[in-house]
C-alpha cells in the first residue's frame, strides 16, 4: 500500500512498538487500541510497519506479516525501482522541482533577508547570508516550500468541504515522513506534507480530498473510495501521478 493509500493518522495513540525479523524483513510492531490489523510500506525504503491489537501477541503478529509477504516485496520492489532524486547541496545549478517543474536553482549570497525568488518559469532565486551553510539554505527552501502550500490551501479546502459537506476544525502543513497527509478525525483537523510543493498541483488536490474524506469514512474501505469516486473521479490517476513522481532524497527516520 502506499502512502498515499495510508495517508490518514489513527487518533489512538501507540502503546507499545517492538521489532520483527521475518524472512530476513525487520517490521516495526507498534500495539494500540484498535480493532483490525493495518500492514503498511513506507517510502523510501520499504519499511516495514505493522499495526495491532493490544491482545494480538508476537507469534500472531508474525503469521500476519507471513501471510503477506509476497506482497510486502512487491511493494518495496516498486519502491526500490522508484525514480528518486540525490541529495541536494543547495549550490546554483542544481534542479528543484516546484508544482512538478523542474526549476534551476540560482544562489545568490547577500547580507539581506533570506528569502526564495520564482524568477523564471524555471528558475529559482535563493538569496542568503554569506555564511549561510547547505543545511540553513535547506531550510530557507523548506520554508518557501511550506508557503507555497500554505498559499493554495485555502481555496482548495473551502471548495472540497463545501463540495463534500463536511466540517473542518484547522488544517495545517508540515513536513512528514512517511505520509503526504494526515487526518485527525476527533479534532477535524487536517495536515498536508511540504514535499507536495514539488509535485504537481492536482497532486495537493488528491491529498485535500483524500484526508476529507476521512471525515466521512474512517477506513480505507469500499465506502472510502465510493467517496473519492463521487467527488473525484480521475483520483485513482492522481494517486499513481502523485507516486510515480521522483521521490525527494531524505534521511527518514520512523
Amino acid at each position: 500500500m502506499t502512502a498515499a493509500e495510508h495517508a490518514h493518522e489513527d487518533a489512538a495513540a501507540a502503546i507499545e512498538t517492538s521489532t520483527l525479523e521475518v524472512s530476513g524483513i525487520t517490521v516495526n510492531v507498534v500495539r494500540k487500541d484498535i480493532k483490525n490489523v493495518h500492514l503498511s510500506v513506507y517510502p523510501p525504503d520499504g519499511q516495514v510497519r505493522l499495526a495491532v491489537p493490544l491482545h494480538i501477541d508476537n507469534d500472531a503478529a508474525r503469521l500476519a506479516v507471513i501471510d503477506r509477504l509476497g506482497w510486502i516485496r512487491r511493494q518495496q520492489k516498486d519502491l526500490d525501482e522508484q525514480p528518486r532524486q540525490s541529495k541536494r547541496e543547495m549550490v546554483t545549478g542544481e534542479s528543484h522541482y516546484v508544482w512538478g517543474t523542474r526549476c534551476l536553482l540560482n544562489l545568490v549570497r547577500h547580507t539581506g533577508p533570506n528569502r526564495v525568488h520564482k524568477s523564471g518559469p524555471k528558475r529559482l532565486d535563493l538569496y542568503c547570508r554569506p555564511d549561510a551553510d547547505a543545511e540553513r539554505r535547506r531550510d530557507i527552501l523548506n520554508t518557501w516550500y511550506r508557503d507555497q502550500v500554505k498559499e493554495r490551501m485555502p481555496a482548495l479546502v473551502d471548495e472540497w468541504t463545501a463540495a463534500m459537506d463536511v466540517r473542518l476544525s484547522a488544517w495545517g502543513v508540515k513536513q512528514m515522513k512517511t505520509k503526504w497527509g494526515s487526518c485527525s478525525i476527533d479534532a477535524r483537523r487536517i495536515w498536508v506534507n511540504t514535499e507536495l510543493a514539488k509535485k504537481p498541483v492536482q497532486c495537493l488536490e488528491y491529498i485535500v480530498v483524500h484526508e476529507l474524506a476521512h471525515l466521512i469514512e474512517r477506513h480505507h474501505n469500499d465506502r472510502f473510495r465510493a467517496v473519492l469516486d463521487r467527488h473525484l473521479p480521475n483520483w485513482r490517476h492522481m494517486r499513481d501521478q502523485l507516486n510515480a513522481e521522483p521521490l525527494a532524497h531524505e534521511d527518514w527516520t520512523y
